[in-house]
């Protein structure tokens, strides 16, 4: 099972699982009705998941399916934590960036546990497992809260005055456009978590390519190699610093004029 978790590297193809999969993954699994990843943010959602693939393992009755403060919500990571080590999990949860129900760091946790899950019996839970009997041993269950919060945000970005239809003095159209617009709005936001999305994962990339570069950079660096022509053929092309010109050309010519590199015709 440590070995599981381990073995889930930063480019993994777990973390380019869109955050549309795992709503579906998260709300078919545990039949609850999130509609965005930060609504995970209070631990409960990973706490069951743990629950369904390892049966027992897991105090259902300390997990609080109604945390709101950040304080119960910590309360919920330390019963996560308590299980990743009773199962010998070798995970680091940033509980601290968790709990402000930032998209992209929930969404990178919900897409490393879905791995960690499907390695686990396929992902399959056991049939007798009811999801909402678990649920409510660990307190008040999850419904449709979740798909109301971006509804209190906007309620609360305008003062928190609920309107009523005795509110608008205009014709009714002008409580059309406000629909109209908080439409807008979700669109806009969403499209923003896309782009981070892949902002995020080309940084990964970036990152990790580079690192190899790094390692090659170390390895000409050796003092046996530093002075062979292979080696400076590759620094050639580390080196380079016109980026709309390939220094392969040169660094071939390194090759080619080595006599280290003729082959002996008469061997």
């Amino acid at each position: 099972m440590a070995l599981a978790a381990a073995n889930i590297g930063m480019m993994d193809g777990a973390y380019f699982v869109g955050r549309n999969e795992i709503l579906t993954w998260i709300n078919t699994t545990l039949q609850l009705n999130i509609a965005k990843v930060e609504e995970a943010c209070s631990g409960a959602v990973q706490c069951q998941m743990m629950d369904m693939v390892h049966p027992g393992v897991v105090p259902m009755h300390k997990v609080n399916f109604d945390a709101k403060s950040e304080y119960e919500m910590i309360q919920n990571y330390k019963v996560l934590q308590d299980v990743f080590n009773k199962l010998k999990i070798a995970k680091h949860i940033e509980v601290n960036k968790l709990v402000k129900g930032r998209p992209l760091d929930n969404l990178e946790f919900l897409q490393w546990l879905k791995r960690y899950c499907d390695s686990i019996n396929g992902g399959i839970a056991n049939e007798n497992y009811n999801p909402v009997e678990r649920r409510s041993k660990g307190g008040k269950e999850r419904g449709s809260k979740g798909s109301n919060k971006a509804t209190k945000t906007l309620q609360a970005n305008s003062g928190g005055r609920v309107s009523t239809d005795h509110d608008y003095y205009g014709p009714k159209m002008t409580k059309v456009d406000n629909s109209e617009q908080e439409q807008q709005i979700q669109e806009l936001s969403d499209k923003l978590g896309e782009l981070e999305l892949t902002l995020d994962n080309m940084e990964k990339e970036r990152d990790f390519y580079f690192s190899k570069l790094r390692d090659i950079e170390i390895l000409c660096q050796r003092h046996e190699l530093e002075h062979l022509p292979i080696t400076k053929a590759i620094e050639k092309i580390l080196y380079a610093a016109d980026a709309t010109e390939s220094a392969l050309p040169e660094a071939q010519g390194i090759l080619d004029t080595s006599p280290d590199l003729i082959p002996d015709e008469s061997a």
